[in-house]
């Protein structure tokens, strides 16, 4: 779930995801490291981020390194874990041999509680870890994996204000929000309520075009971005004013298509509109011509950073999940189909004509249509797209996607 790197300062932002153990429920939290690097421009909000999530913490797992033993960090870490009050273990990691085991002796001077040899990427030593912590956080907190909640991606180019839009939601500095592009690496899940319903937004690092993406954290990030766009129900595409559609937005946008996700497109930084200037309307109508694959796709006004439009992104995503999740009649949408043929019947290819004998829908998210079809394969892609139109012309289905199977009759 986090990205795993050599390079000092990897980890960023409070990284959280339901986990269980041994039958044990909990809210796992990994934090950026803790030491003093004066030409890191983030450490001030790193370090925030560690901090809050010590005060939200119900125990600590403090973390240190057993083949070089007792750094300066890790004493400011032990006096941050101590000054917060919560209960502790101490995980000596990479000791990967018996000589590490032995060398992590080393962290009792630190007069604290017994350093525990661990070795997480030999998987050595976490059952002890474990049944420690256990020891020392008696709490068990249950989520029911299947609870319905709606999960949304925030997806975008780097820089466009899908950290800020993320902190405007939730109502806290859950993501670091910095003018460096790149700032974001990870995804991190928030949950949320918003009118009775219960929403996790998954903020994701920028997706770069791909001759930007030579680093490997570059990469990962992309992976991770892709990963929530598959994970998600609602993708929120998020575009910068300044710049407003680029190739790179639509490409993003496509790989919500790909998905088959609802979406919603967010112009954020509308604030500085005014300078150029420019008309909502006649920027509504060029993000919607951009966005023509995505039908009916809700366009959003906001300035994050003033929270500005944020209740009206999230009354969009509760719309478009709305018609993700709906399900048809099916009197009612074999109406409306057959009607369609009616007035357009399917045209021949050659000598053969295909004919519908039946539709039915078969899923919600997306929502799927099936036909019933003797000759489905000359049925020609116009054709699919008229009687995808005749759905939507008929109910809606905004900002959704829907997808239509043709099946040989005798199946």
């Amino acid at each position: 779930m986090a990205i795993v790197s050599d390079i000092p300062g990897t980890t960023r932002d409070r990284i959280s995801l339901d986990a269980e153990w041994g039958g044990r429920h909990f809210l796992l939290v990994d934090t950026g490291g803790i030491e003093d690097r004066p030409g890191d421009l983030l450490w001030d909000d790193v370090r925030g981020q560690t901090a809050k999530a010590l005060l939200d913490a119900d125990a600590v797992i403090l973390v240190v390194d057993a083949s070089l033993g007792i750094s300066p960090g890790d004493r400011e870490a032990l006096d941050l874990v101590r000054r917060s009050n919560k209960p502790f273990i101490l995980a000596a990691n990479k000791a990967d041999n018996l000589s590490r085991e032995v060398a992590a002796a080393e962290f009792y001077q630190l007069g604290t509680v017994d350093p525990i040899p661990i070795s997480a990427y030999h998987e050595r030593g976490i059952t002890d870890l474990m049944e420690a912590l256990f020891e020392v956080l008696p709490i068990e907190r249950s989520k029911d994996q299947d609870s319905g909640s709606i999960r949304v991606a925030l997806i975008g180019r780097p820089n466009v204000g899908k950290s800020a839009m993320l902190n405007a939601i939730t109502g806290e500095e859950r993501a670091i929000v910095s003018p460096i592009p790149g700032t974001t690496r990870d995804s991190i899940d928030s949950d949320f309520l918003y009118k009775g319903r219960d929403l996790t937004f998954l903020d994701t690092a920028g997706l770069r075009r791909r001759g930007k993406a030579d680093e490997d954290l570059e990469k990962y990030s992309i992976i991770r971005t892709v990963g929530a766009i598959e994970r998600s129900h609602v993708c929120v595409v998020v575009l910068d004013t300044t710049e407003l559609v680029t190739a790179q937005d639509t490409h993003i946008g496509g790989f919500v298509d790909e998905a088959a996700r609802a979406a919603v497109v967010v112009v954020n930084k509308w604030d500085l509109a005014a300078e150029r200037p420019l008309d909502r309307d006649y920027v509504a109508a060029i993000v919607r011509d951009r966005f023509k694959f995505l039908p009916g796709v809700p366009v959003i006004f906001t300035s994050a950073l003033n929270g500005r439009g944020v209740e009206q992104v999230l009354d969009a995503v509760l719309a478009v999940w709305d018609e993700f999740s709906k399900r048809l009649k099916r009197e009612e949408l074999s109406r409306v189909i057959f009607e369609a043929v009616g007035a357009n019947p399917p045209p021949p290819q050659g000598t053969v004509r295909p004919r519908i004998f039946r539709v039915t829908q078969t899923r919600v998210g997306p929502p799927t249509f099936e036909f019933s079809t003797r000759h489905p394969e000359h049925v020609h892609f116009s054709y699919r797209r008229y009687l995808e139109n005749r759905i939507r012309d008929a109910f809606g289905f905004a900002g959704s996607p829907i997808r239509l199977h043709f099946v040989p009759r005798d199946e």
